[in-house]
């Protein structure tokens, strides 16, 4: 696979910049808007101020947070948001200035950077280990305060205006108070929580701001790359729950996500949206910031295909739903890439072929110049595509069904409450749309919630 830099750019950057230093970070409010800015340094020679803003919502208790609370909180959001900027040259050290981090505490960042930078290692031909790649160095032995707030029974569910979100959304909404959320707002994220009957007012939103520099030196010769922004999300969402006293934040990733995007090795794409994170980060917040609040994937249990038979039920989502990346800016399926063939496949079985036509605007399978990305996503090739898509298992099952006569002839689920399952299906279909995956960290209420849709029982 074609890399876009080598293992001498990197070698000869990390020479050149010794050092990325995580210098301090500040906040303030103002009419009930938090705004806080983090300061990066690049061996001193390039200086970032990424930012945040979270507009003012009645459902947010600031001055129920102490200042120390907020300091724990804001302070790991720069954390996460520093690997954007170090990436740029991967200095060998990395100085935390602001707050101490204990062995473990140093331990467990490294895990999450290498794992989370697997893609961008991979596709930039850079050979690294965990032990070497960097070094952090705390310069402060002023430790971040754990929380002891007790939080009320909400739940806050992140939306990215996909099918995934919606399931989550339209599940848990009619059986609990909940709060969407947003990380910089676009189309199909404002449409599916208006779809979903709430207002701008009820759902929290996260203005995230980049800093410019850092897009001007990826032109400029610069590594670039991959970060897990699924990690990003998750210590975003820390924050929003302790301002909104929500004990709950329920994502909606799959088991699907599981699977390395690279076969036989621990290279995947949506590495932060793995089980594997999901139980580092609890660990993590159980340890260092929260015993009480509970981050989890209400989805985790289900695969691809489960998801997809559920989303189907909702047809009032079908023209406002998005999850192409390409698309996102101008809001649309782009009909091109990895995202949109795989949306296509897995919702090939449960909504009818014209419905689908209608959404991206043309027959995706039908469309020749899509067949290397289809043989990727069969598993035909090497590699899988670097996106957030199912697995290959899932694909194959897919492609089969419609290959089948009575594909043509009827779509149960379009047409049904309950996920389709039945004997006229191929095996491989029938057995993905009756799996649970009990590796999952639900909480009960949650797990019932799930657990009555699908009929099961144990």
């Amino acid at each position: 696979m074609a890399t876009y830099y080598d293992q001498n750019k990197y070698n000869s950057l990390r020479e050149e910049y010794e050092f990325f230093s995580f210098q301090r970070y500040d906040y303030t409010f103002e009419n009930g808007n938090l705004s806080a800015k983090f300061y990066f340094s690049l061996g001193d020679k390039y200086f970032f101020t990424p930012s945040f803003e979270i507009p003012s919502r009645e459902f947010y208790s600031w001055k129920m947070l102490k200042d120390r609370y907020l300091d724990t909180l804001i302070f790991n959001i720069g954390m996460i948001e520093l690997i954007s900027y170090w990436k740029l040259a991967c200095p060998k050290k990395v100085y935390i200035v602001p707050h101490y981090l204990d062995e473990k505490q140093i331990l467990w960042w490294k895990k999450l950077y290498f794992n989370g930078l697997g893609e961008f290692f991979y596709l930039n031909g850079i050979k690294e280990n965990l032990n070497d790649f960097m070094h952090i160095i705390p310069e402060s032995d002023d430790k971040c305060q754990k929380l002891d707030s007790v939080l009320g029974e909400k739940t806050l569910v992140p939306v990215g205006g996909g099918k995934d979100s919606v399931v989550t959304i339209e599940l848990l909404k009619n059986k609990m108070p909940i709060i969407p959320l947003i990380i910089n707002p676009r189309g199909a994220t404002k449409e599916c929580v208006s779809t979903a009957g709430f207002s701008e007012e009820q759902t929290a939103i996260i203005k995230r701001t980049l800093d410019p520099t850092m897009l001007i030196m990826n032109n400029e010769g610069f590594l670039n790359g991959h970060t897990p922004f699924s990690a990003m999300l998750a210590f975003y969402t820390l924050l929003i729950g302790f301002a909104s006293n929500s004990k709950y934040i329920a994502l909606s990733n799959e088991s699907s996500a599981n699977e390395p995007t690279v076969p036989d090795s621990e290279i995947n794409h949506q590495y932060s949206k793995s089980v594997e994170f999901e139980n580092d980060f609890r660990d993590y917040v159980y340890e260092y910031i929260s015993s009480d609040i509970q981050y989890f994937s209400f989805l985790r249990p289900l695969n691809e295909l489960q998801i997809a038979s559920l989303f189907a039920q909702n047809k009032e989502y079908y023209k406002v739903f998005k999850s192409c990346n390409v698309g996102s800016k101008t809001d649309s399926w782009c009909g091109k890439c990895p995202k949109c063939l795989f949306i296509w496949i897995i919702m090939s079985p449960f909504i009818p072929e014209k419905e689908l036509e209608e959404i991206f605007g043309k027959n995706l399978l039908k469309d020749n110049d899509l067949l290397p990305i289809l043989k990727q996503l069969k598993g035909e090739v090497e590699v899988k595509p670097f996106e957030c898509v199912g697995t290959i298992e899932e694909v194959n099952a897919c492609l089969e069904y419609c290959q089948q006569p009575i594909a043509n002839s009827q779509h149960p689920t379009a047409n049904s409450q309950q996920p389709i399952a039945n004997s006229q299906q191929p095996k491989s279909l029938y057995n993905l749309l009756n799996q649970y995956d009990d590796n999952n960290n639900l909480p009960e209420i949650f797990e019932r919630i799930l657990k009555d849709k699908l009929h099961i029982t144990k």
